[in-house]
């Protein structure tokens, strides 16, 4: 069985590792992984490794090594565990490997948990798996796309839903050219109201305006440039203490909320999405963390599931105006896959979908 491992001290060394896989024992279940996607997200997932969110805690490594998450299909090829059988194939959290050994428990005919007691204290949406037989966000037509854009769809749209509880006439989104970043430009254009400005380099600059999400698009050296109406929420998926100071200093003071949701770029500080180490002038940015804040407004209007899953099945063949799916197969193509983002030179249109075989 082969996996991904990354190093937890240089995110750009990885290697391919061959592991041999340990007799099934009984209660537990066998899924073999694919389709997965490869996108900015998961150099973030391991950027944030370490610390409270813990993210190399869900699939343990050798020592000094991680193995990073993805979101993906996967098909049960052995089952000693009740209540699931060979062949069903389920959506959710997974290691870049050829397998994943689960212990399901609460399951049902939507899925399961993975009852592993390393996984106890995480946030229930990394643990659970869904039946894609029964699964209502599921659509058999598009699974390279739900590979791509399915928990960074989600996490724009409770973004969105966030942003506006503070009924900003602007907002202002770094690393526009971000899966999540448009996913999130897409959900508040849809509700409107509110003026969408681009921060982006000057290498993605003409990508974010033509994917016409956005009513103005500025590189990162025209930031000084930011004029809009109050009030403005600025919202952060880069993780650069300077571009988020610079930004706070030309929209101050129309500035009323800075939210910090992404960290595409990773090597600005060890440990991904963080505070400014100095405070900017301004409200303070605060993080925005989408499992407690969807389930506090679950809670609240429990309708909301059923909205986002709606939309989420409708934007699957509208992601193809923004990003195109490429099928990838092998363990040299995830090694490029990875250096390529790690190092920010994968072009945003191109989606990167990959298979083990």
């Amino acid at each position: 069985m082969f996996e991904l491992l990354v190093n937890r001290r240089d995110l750009r060394d990885v290697r391919i590792a061959e592991v041999a896989q340990a007799t099934l024992p009984e209660g537990a279940m066998r899924l073999r992984l694919g389709p997965f996607s490869l996108t900015a997200n998961n150099i973030t997932y391991a950027a944030m490794g370490e610390g409270p969110l813990g993210y190399w805690d869900f699939f343990p490594a050798p020592q000094g090594w991680g193995k990073p998450p993805c979101w993906g299909f996967a098909t049960v090829v052995e089952s000693n565990a009740k209540g699931v059988e060979a062949g069903e194939r389920f959506y959710g959290y997974y290691p870049i490997a050829e397998t994943l050994d689960v212990v399901p428990v609460r399951t049902s005919s939507r899925g399961f948990f993975d009852g592993a007691e390393h996984r106890a204290a995480k946030a229930a949406v990394y643990n659970y798996y869904m039946n894609v037989a029964t699964d209502p966000a599921y659509d058999a037509a598009f699974e390279p796309e739900q590979t791509l854009f399915r928990p960074l769809y989600a996490t724009g749209w409770w973004a969105a839903d966030f942003v506006r509880q503070g009924s900003p006439k602007a907002v202002v989104v770094s690393s526009a050219s971000a899966k999540t970043a448009l996913a999130t430009a897409y959900q508040l254009r849809r509700l409107g109201g509110a003026e969408l400005i681009a921060l982006t380099s000057p290498r993605n600059a003409a990508y974010v305006r033509d994917c016409g999400l956005y009513d103005q698009t500025l590189t990162y050296d025209e930031v000084d440039s930011l004029q809009t109406e109050a009030p403005v929420t600025y919202v952060d998926f880069l993780g650069r203490d300077e571009v988020i100071a610079a930004a706070h200093r030309a929209l101050e003071p129309s500035l009323t909320r800075s939210v910090l949701i992404g960290a595409t770029d990773w090597g600005d500080k060890e440990g991904g999405i963080q505070p400014p180490k100095i405070a900017p002038v301004g409200p303070m940015p605060e993080f925005f963390f989408v499992p407690d804040y969807a389930a506090g407004r679950l809670k609240a209007s429990p309708e909301l599931g059923v909205r986002m899953q709606a939309d989420m099945r409708a934007f699957y063949a509208t992601s193809h105006a923004f990003v195109t799916p490429r099928t990838l197969v092998g363990r040299e193509a995830i090694l490029d896959s990875w250096a390529r983002l790690a190092a920010g030179s994968a072009p945003p249109r191109e989606g990167l979908v990959h298979e083990f075989a």
